[in-house]
């Protein structure tokens, strides 16, 4: 007898397939020749247009997915002996299996705490208060998350405190951006408002979780900072030979806004999904719903009932906290059904 179909909708944003017009894309690029290693016009295309969509001459380049791109960020603005400041719930600290510590040869990660996934910046200053001289690593990035781990939206006032931070410190601020589309969506800024006009310094820029098969965006508003990143992307082995296959569906993803379009979907839904959460099964919603990410608490024999009927999703914090995760993909009949079976 067979089991129950399985349903991998609210597991992640990187369950999901890709978005058509990201698979038009592909299509359209596989014919012919084209030359390789990013000297194609795709990736010539692409730099400009993330240069249009940001309004500065920044640099750019592709890696396949997202730890390279926060891991090989990280080791272009540090040294050994430097830390990055994050919050205890970063991805780099909780899912990046040390790839930030081993491509930058080990620069340290000091964690501070903060609500909804965002750090707290008393905490900030009292940890790069207690690394004072030579014998600690030297304090030489904050790292933040946006959205954060746990759904939240850093504002534009936000992050321009944390710059002041990092500038009163020599800091740089680095930005995981990840669902950076769909904290945009949210906000309805332009992107140079919430980077580098806030003083964020490199961003991570994802477009895996926002409907593409893989790739993902270094863009650095300083190019001196950029100086031989190229040569670091290749030693990690983060360098496509076919790199049209990557620059071309993100082409397509910011063209005609299918990037917002894409996200701001996921948001919408989300907010949906929570809302009939509250409303029917009488669900405690843990956090706000800013992005695309609804964590609930569950009970474990709900927890049993819906893995019983084929649901999949991830508990997020001990004891009873769990993510459902909404994407391009996510439909209303996804939300309805998985209601459905939380009130049998």
């Amino acid at each position: 007898m067979e089991g129950p179909q399985e349903h991998h909708q609210f597991a992640s944003d990187n369950t999901m397939g890709v978005c058509p017009e990201a698979l038009a894309a592909l299509e359209e690029v596989n014919h012919g020749a084209a030359e390789s290693y990013g000297d194609d016009e795709w990736m010539r295309r692409l730099r400009e247009l993330v240069r249009d969509i940001f309004e500065t001459d920044c640099d750019s380049y592709l890696v396949f997915n997202g730890t390279a791109a926060n891991a090989l960020a990280l080791a272009q603005l540090c040294q050994s002996f430097h830390s990055v400041v994050c919050h205890q719930q970063a991805h780099i600290q909780t899912d990046e299996c040390g790839a930030p510590e081993f491509f930058t040869r080990g620069s340290k990660l000091l964690l501070v705490g903060g609500s909804a996934g965002k750090i707290d910046l008393g905490e900030v200053e009292s940890v790069i208060a207690r690394q004072p001289e030579l014998h600690a690593h030297k304090p030489r990035v904050i790292s933040i998350t946006q959205a954060t781990e746990l759904g939240a939206i850093y504002t534009l006032d936000e992050v321009e405190a944390i710059s002041a931070v990092a500038l009163k410190h020599e800091m740089f601020l680095h930005m995981d951006g990840a669902r950076f589309a769909n904290a945009i969506a949210t906000l309805k800024c332009s992107p140079k408002e919430i980077t580098w006009r806030r003083g964020v310094d490199v961003l991570c820029f994802g477009g895996t979780k926002n409907g593409l098969a893989a790739g993902e965006l270094v863009v650095f508003f300083k190019k001196e900072l950029a100086r031989e990143f190229d040569y670091r992307v290749k030693q990690a082995g983060q360098l496509s030979s076919k790199m049209r296959f990557l620059a071309a569906p993100w082409l397509r993803l910011l063209t005609d806004g299918v990037w917002l379009n894409n996200a701001d979907h996921a948001n919408t839904m989300a907010r949906g999904l929570a809302d009939r959460l509250r409303r029917y099964a009488r669900l405690d919603v843990v956090f706000p719903v800013e992005a695309n990410a609804v964590f609930v608490r569950l009970s474990d024999s709900l927890v049993r009932s819906l893995h019983s009927r084929g649901w999949r999703f991830y508990k997020f914090i001990e004891p009873d906290v769990y993510r459902l995760m909404c994407s391009w993909a996510t439909t209303p009949a996804d939300i309805e059904q998985v209601v459905t079976d939380l009130l049998r």
